[in-house]
């Protein structure tokens, strides 16, 4: 772990100056409701969309605001949940914060800047949502057989969990540190779990605001592997003595149809914008599209739902492995257990969608929410079959996101030629501007070369080579990302001229600790500037009502259920993961 130190938080979270045009940047962006898409640069052969760079988002008849207060109710500053016991089932209830870390391996912090600092920018990354149609005939549930948490009790409130982490979000008054008004909401990929076409219109309403109805097949009840009486996973509504019940897991009559009632999101309040990830491109995120095959089975009634246990370890290791890219042997073992397989209610709505439909879905006004329009895509995005883009955040910093997905095949990513080469252009025509970087994948994860069948005579590029490309731009100041499920931050140093970035790779939404971050980009007018980070969790409370299936109660299951889920992985990180501040020279 790269060395930190931690702080007097008295001293560094005091309210800074503020540019007053950063105010009034986040001000009118969170003030249009129709939202604009701010595109810098399209991709290679895009055209310039209508919108491009020389609107901004200022009004200057807007008034500057009262001095801002730093806001950290309701982050992981202030409260984060905790067990009450130490063996068993744990019930959660709130316990400590986590104190903020100061890291300086890539510049040492100065004295006084508290007081020095000038607010550039501040928003929200919400990372892996994974929302999922737990009926959907395409999953694997039955690798439980071989890994514990392959399949987690959590799974069936994806919806209210997403839906609650809105709330939280909404809730917020001003950012952590500086107090400045949020920008927007950066999703970086995962949204969705089974690249389903109903989990894309469930992601679209939980973001922009509707009623979502999470539920597939017979409308009328459940059907999956949770009222199957298996005894390899949690029967909440049956008094069977499954597996999970005997570590404790508890009796809820009536949880079934709850988690399939109607949720209604209000929507975020502030502008959002989309990054792609594995999961919303590749059937079960690493099979690489070849045959129908897939499409097939998941609008099908047929669902599989055990394997036995060398069957399944057999499997898994090669979809982990890469050695079946396409699926080959996973569809093999489907057809060769037709007859181990259980009736379900065919659904068409659980078809897998395309590139194209995702971003007509963000293209959709029906989508618009608080904007912008497309969500940082463009009708230049569908044209050229790309899905990156570049927009203006405030003034004095743009945001550029990555589709880091690799339509060869597998979970682990990679960019091509062309995007790689626009990213660099996009920089270089931007050096006046300090950059963000968003993508899905983070830079340990992206070691998977093989060739988009799109574009067969293009090169792959890796992580490290994504770093390298980041490092030879001074005006970059982080990458944020996501995939590893877990609170990770690097420190990343270029070998030419020494220029230095961090890396913000952030836990996910369906796993414990279910987490978001807020991103704070300040100048300490010392020749520094600083990152800070801080974790939220949904506006779920912390401790649970096992009598309380509400769509809040709900939310509060889905942390507790996560926390308990057996094979379930320590995901925080270190402390210096999790709330920071990170220092670099200004260039």
């Amino acid at each position: 772990m790269p060395r930190t130190r931690s702080v007097d938080t008295s001293d560094d979270t005091s309210a800074p100056r503020v540019h007053r045009r950063t105010v009034l940047a986040a001000a009118g962006a969170v003030a249009a409701s129709a939202g604009v898409g701010y595109a810098l640069r399209p991709a290679d052969g895009q055209a310039a969309p209508a919108h491009a760079a020389s609107e901004a988002p200022v009004a200057s008849s807007r008034k500057v605001p009262a001095p801002l207060v730093p806001y950290t109710k309701g982050t992981t500053l202030a409260s984060v949940a905790a067990p009450l016991s130490s063996s068993g089932y744990r019930r959660l209830g709130a316990g400590p914060g986590w104190q903020r870390v100061v890291r300086g391996e890539l510049t040492a912090p100065k004295a006084g800047r508290a007081r020095r600092r000038t607010a550039l920018a501040a928003f929200v990354q919400f990372t892996d949502l994974h929302l999922m149609d737990v009926q959907h005939p395409l999953r694997w549930e039955f690798f439980r057989s071989c890994d514990p948490h392959a399949w987690r009790p959590q799974e069936a409130l994806t919806v209210p969990g997403a839906v609650s982490l809105v709330e939280r979000v909404n809730a917020l008054r001003g950012a952590p540190v500086t107090g400045s008004p949020l920008h927007f909401v950066m999703t970086t990929g995962d949204n969705t779990d089974n690249n389903a076409h109903l989990e894309l219109e469930w992601f679209m309403k939980v973001m922009s605001g509707g009623r979502i109805t999470p539920n597939s097949g017979d409308r009328r009840h459940y059907e999956g592997v949770q009222n199957s009486d298996l005894k390899q996973y949690w029967q909440p509504d049956s008094s069977l003595r499954d597996s999970d019940k005997a570590l404790g897991f508890p009796h809820l009559p009536g949880f079934l149809a709850a988690a399939v009632r109607e949720v209604r999101s209000p929507g975020l309040n502030l502008p959002w914008y989309s990054t792609v990830g594995n999961h919303d491109s590749l059937p079960l995120g690493c099979y690489g599209p070849r045959d129908s095959y897939f499409a097939e089975f998941a609008v099908g009634g047929k669902k599989l739902m055990t394997l036995s246990e060398p069957e399944a370890a057999k499997l898994q290791k090669a979809m982990k492995n890469a050695t079946d890219p396409h699926g080959t042997d996973f569809r093999d073992m489907l057809k060769a257990h037709t007859r181990q397989m259980r009736s379900v209610t065919p659904d068409e709505s659980r078809a897998p969608y395309t590139p194209s439909d995702y971003l007509k879905a963000h293209l959709n006004p029906a989508y618009a929410g608080r904007g912008p329009v497309g969500h940082g895509y463009s009708a230049a995005n569908l044209e050229a079959g790309t899905q990156y883009y570049a927009f203006r955040i405030s003034d004095d910093v743009i945001g550029i996101s990555l589709d880091t997905t690799d339509p060869g095949g597998h979970y682990e990513g990679s960019i091509g030629t062309a995007q790689l080469k626009w990213l660099e252009q996009t920089l270089r025509d931007n050096q006046d501007a300090y950059a963000v970087v968003f993508s899905h994948h983070t830079s340990k994860s992206m070691d998977n070369t093989r060739t988009d069948p799109r574009r067969p005579g293009e090169l792959r590029h890796t992580g490290d080579e994504l770093v390298a490309a980041l490092a030879r731009h001074e005006n970059v100041l982080a990458w944020v990302n996501g995939h590893m499920h877990k609170n990770v931050i690097t420190p990343h140093t270029g070998a030419e001229d020494g220029h230095s970035f961090w890396e913000i790779s952030t836990a996910s939404h369906v796993d414990h600790p279910q987490l978001a971050r807020v991103i704070e980009l300040v100048d300490n007018k010392d020749g520094t500037l600083s990152l800070f980070t801080t974790l939220i969790e949904s506006a779920a409370p912390h401790r649970t009502d096992f009598a309380d299936l509400s769509q809040t109660g709900l939310a509060a299951l889905y942390r507790e259920l996560s926390f308990n889920a057996p094979g379930a992985k320590s995901l925080a990180g270190e402390p210096g993961d999790r709330n920071t501040e990170l220092v670099l020279r200004k260039r």
